[in-house]
Formats: structure tokens, sequence, C-alpha cells
């Protein structure tokens, strides 16, 4: 059944299943809960053994959709904060993918208390950020408020995948925003400046990380780089998975059962 909880103005979405530890998806941009974690059976596979936590995050699913960029940034990370404040919840495993992941891992840099564990999935942090980061968003913003993900698509395909044609761009984009609010999702886009972390914060985590991600995603060097930041820090690369397929893979829910199992005392 479908719950809601006010957080600091804006209503959130979530749902629960199993029993046990918490543990709280946390879905990638232009998802959902279900769309992420339902129809992949990745929640199912967890719900057996955890208390599943799966919420929509604000500007998607059937949360709020503010259409400014200043309700997003960092306000994501805090709604996971307060989603735990309104389940009388210390503290969980939380398991994010791509834009859910770097929400997660600013999260672990604000209230690493709250943290039983961390899984990024797909991202690890906005880090290194730059002027051209900031054109980029800005593009892709833009081309978002057309219903268009050209630039991102590029961004996240597969390393030798060719350069695909407007009419791909197109049908790809239709695809993927079906039932979105674009203007809300452009808003998000333009806080991602409000989610960086440094390198020196991301050092200092002491919670225990998960990183998993496709062979085929550009998003590999990134976390090679932040594993020799967190030196405990665990890393499955998934054989031939891909940015936008990683969850779906058989590997991702099994990294994810045996990484909570260790850490789940």
């Amino acid at each position: 059944m479908e719950q809601f909880f006010d957080s600091n103005g804006v209503s959130i979405r979530y749902v629960e299943r199993g029993h046990g530890a918490p543990v709280v998806l946390v879905h990638s941009y232009c998802g959902s809960f279900e769309g992420q974690f339902g129809r992949t059976g990745v929640a199912d596979g967890l719900a057996q053994h955890y208390r599943v936590i799966g919420l929509d995050l604000r500007g998607h699913g059937g949360s709020a959709k503010p259409h400014d960029a200043a309700q997003y940034g960092v306000e994501m990370a805090l709604d996971l904060v307060r989603l735990l404040d309104h389940l009388d919840l210390t503290r969980a495993h939380f398991l994010g993918y791509s834009l859910g992941a770097h929400i997660v891992a600013q999260l672990l840099t604000l209230h690493p208390e709250r943290f039983t564990s961390a899984t990024l999935g797909g991202a690890c942090g906005r880090r290194h950020w730059t002027p051209a980061d900031d054109a980029r968003v800005e593009t892709e913003a833009q081309e978002m408020e057309h219903g268009l993900l050209r630039t991102q698509l590029s961004r996240l395909g597969p390393p030798q995948r060719p350069a695909l044609d407007p009419v791909q761009v197109r049908a790809l984009s239709e695809k993927v925003l079906a039932g979105n609010d674009l203007l809300a999702l452009a808003a998000i886009r333009r806080s991602n400046r409000a989610q960086v972390v440094t390198d020196a914060q991301m050092a200092a985590v002491r919670v225990p990380v998960l990183g998993i991600v496709g062979s085929q995603d550009p998003y590999v060097a990134r976390f090679r780089e932040l594993q020799r930041l967190i030196a405990d820090m665990e890393l499955v690369i998934i054989d031939g998975a891909r940015h936008d397929d990683a969850v779906a893979q058989p590997g991702f829910l099994d990294a994810a059962l045996a990484f909570l199992a260790a850490h789940s005392a």
C-alpha cells in the first residue's frame, strides 16, 4: 500500500515490503521505485530478508513535482533523513542507483550516523565539478524541457556504441520520459551542483560502502577512483552490463544481498 509523508512542505510517496533490518531504495533520474526496483525483482528479492522501503524521489512518480531548482539539490538527500524520522528509524541500509547513488553519496557526507551501510549503483557522487559540468547541466536541462535526452544518452551510453541518430534519440527519449513532468526534471538537472561532494569528504567516510557498476558503464573509472579514496570500499563490476540495464542483471541483486548480509549484525 502506498503511503505519503510531508518532507519540508513536499509530499513524498513511499511503499514498504518485507520485514527485518530496513533497506531504503533510491531510484534513478526519470525513474520511480516501481520502475527501477519493482519490475526488476530487486525489491522483492531484498524483501525476502529485509524491510524494504522505497520512495519516489521528489519530482518523480507519485511524489510532488516542484518546478523550482531550489527545491531539489541537497533537499533530495534530506528527504531520506526525514523519511527515517517519519518511520522512527535511527538508521538504515541505503541503496541508490544513478541519481539515487549521487544522493546517497551526498547523504554519507552529511549524516553518516543514519547509515548501517551504503550501496552506490551506477554512480558514486558528484565529484570534481567544473564549469564544463555547469554548461552540460544547462544543455541537458534545456533538452529536457523539449522532451529530449540527447546529451544524457550520449554521456551514459556504452563507450563503443555508435552515435544515435535523431530518430533514435527521439524514440528513446519518449520511452524514458513517458509520464514524467519535464519541467520538474529540468529543475532537478539544474540543481546538480548543489549535490557536489569533495574527495576529502568521501575519504572521511567510515560507513561500509559497496559499489556496483556495469562493465559497459562510463562510471567504471569513477568507481575505481572512489575505491582508492575509501580503503575498505567493495566494488562489483557486472560483466557486460550497461548503465541502463545493470539493475536488471542477476549479479546486481546477488551483490547487494551478499553485502547486506555481511553488514547486518
